[in-house]
């Protein structure tokens, strides 16, 4: 008695609706963050939660595939009114369609859009954001000394532990010994046919590199000012220790006196004094020259400022950056403006003629981005 055997034609396809239609939202998600992208790091509720709180970008809903009609059009295809057609005959235009439908003049009476809050967590808004990013002019060859052995399995051998055996190339020499002595039957495997990966240790070298993360903590600085220096300097750690485990980070804040300080002191610093940039460049330098060699580290020296600076200093600013520029794979430099006033460091700055010393001005929030991929590009 013959069994009788049915073969299945269903669209497999159709049971993976839920896994499609989760791909296509990811999809929707990213593409809003990236539209907005600009907008969304500058956000307190990211920024002063340190990351820890959600954000929420309107998005448009996602509506399943069908055919509808266009209710603006009078005629649908099928349904003409219109006897004689000729080619080329003008059927309607997109003002007359809406005629007495609201022209901004009054309330509209036609449905919007649906539009929803999707929620965004720092991790998904970070990883799109740093994608973008990188250190400039990195040296791969300044290296530390002695950096952490790695294992790398690269032999394979008759006697290892257990755990490490190679079940593949086990196989193999028991397949070789059964056609060696031409037994059609299956041998079983014996000690002799055992093969191990054993591995060797490797020095792991990286690319050596610190930033100097340099922020003006003066009286002049108010709110807008010091909020955008934070954010910047914000996102600035977390891309370094997302992609770059080797790299330092020092933080220095100065007014007329610059003094290295704490990342929390750093990002929690009040406003007080006079500004004389001149003192943060001398304790940088001071700080290279007595902890990262320049012929041994990749240094990137970062220097956020409202610009107003005392004018008898900006010649010894200038000196002390020329220095800086000089032994630095790429050094920023940016000002933080909120009228169309030019600072006057940043326009004895633009006498440094070097293309390692990049140049930025902030007179908006959502031009932080811009900083950001102008600095680190």
């Amino acid at each position: 008695m013959s069994e009788d055997i049915i073969v299945s034609r269903d669209d497999w396809s159709l049971h993976r609706k839920g896994h499609l239609d989760q791909s296509r939202h990811r999809e929707k998600v990213q593409k809003a963050i990236k539209e907005q992208l600009s907008d969304l790091i500058v956000e307190e509720s990211i920024i002063l939660s340190d990351g820890k709180k959600n954000l929420k970008i309107p998005m448009r809903s996602l509506e399943e595939f069908r055919f509808r009609f266009d209710y603006y059009k009078s005629n649908h295809t099928g349904q003409g009114t219109q006897k004689k057609v000729r080619k080329g005959d003008i059927l309607g235009r997109e003002n007359s369609r809406r005629q007495g439908k609201g022209n901004g003049s009054g309330a509209g009476n036609q449905p919007g859009v649906d539009i929803y809050e999707a929620e965004v967590t720092y991790e998904e808004l970070s990883a799109i954001l740093f994608e973008e990013l990188k250190l400039p002019n990195l040296d791969e060859k300044k290296r530390p000394l002695i950096a952490h052995d790695k294992p790398e399995f690269r032999d394979v051998r008759k006697r290892g532990l257990m755990a490490n055996i190679d079940k593949k190339r086990t196989l193999l020499e028991n397949i070789k010994r059964q056609a060696r002595v031409g037994s059609k039957e299956r041998l079983p495997i014996t000690p002799e046919d055992l093969r191990f990966k054993t591995w060797e240790t490797h020095p792991n070298y990286e690319s050596n590199g610190v930033i100097l993360a340099m922020m003006d903590t003066s009286g002049s600085m108010g709110q807008f000012e010091k909020y955008i220096a934070r954010t910047f300097f914000f996102w600035m750690v977390g891309f370094l220790r997302e992609k770059y485990k080797n790299v330092e980070i020092r933080f220095l804040a100065h007014h007329t006196e610059a003094k290295e300080v704490t990342e929390e002191e750093f990002f929690s610093r009040g406003e007080s004094g006079g500004t004389r940039c001149s003192s943060v460049y001398q304790l940088a330098l001071e700080i290279i020259e007595k902890d990262y060699p320049p012929q041994h580290y990749n240094i990137y020296p970062v220097h956020f400022t409202d610009g107003d600076n005392i004018a008898s200093d900006n010649n010894r600013s200038l000196q002390l950056m020329q220095k800086l520029v000089e032994i630095s794979r790429v050094t920023g430099y940016g000002e933080i403006l909120r009228t169309n006033y030019s600072g006057t460091l940043m326009s004895t700055l633009k006498g440094i003629t070097d293309p390692k010393l990049r140049l930025v001005t902030i007179r908006e929030r959502q031009e932080v981005y811009q900083a950001l991929k102008t600095l680190f590009s």
